[in-house]
């Protein structure tokens, strides 16, 4: 399985970003998809989730700027940002659990596979 976080960039504060996440080797709609972020000289903080239901969840400092959604033909998972904010600014990473279940959708160890992140920078 290979993970790919894409769709980073450079953007204004209040401004908004879509991140993608494509796998290749498993269908992403047979597991839970996570979205981690990491600030430089930080540690890396849960963002979202998507279940293998389709529910989602959020972590307080992005919920109802951040919404995580599927595109089931794509085989993608989408992270739409809007509102940004400076301290948004970090590398954003995809990361798949694979099959159902309930799980802590926040804890970085419930997850089988990562993809290499996506740079998104907020600027002033």
């Amino acid at each position: 399985v290979q993970l790919q976080a894409s769709g980073g960039g450079l953007v204004q504060a209040g401004g908004s970003l879509k991140l993608s996440c494509t796998a290749s080797g498993f269908r992403l709609d047979d597991g839970a998809v996570g979205w981690f972020r990491q600030a430089p000289g930080k540690e890396r903080e849960a963002v979202g989730s998507i279940s293998i239901r389709g529910g989602t969840y959020y972590s307080d400092s992005v919920k109802g700027r951040f919404t995580i959604s599927r595109d089931y033909a794509k085989n993608t998972v989408y992270l739409q940002m809007n509102s940004l904010k400076l301290e948004d600014t970090a590398v954003y990473y995809c990361a798949l659990k694979e099959g159902g279940g309930p799980y802590l959708w926040g804890l970085s160890v419930e997850y089988h596979h990562w993809g290499q992140g996506t740079l998104v920078t907020v600027s002033s």
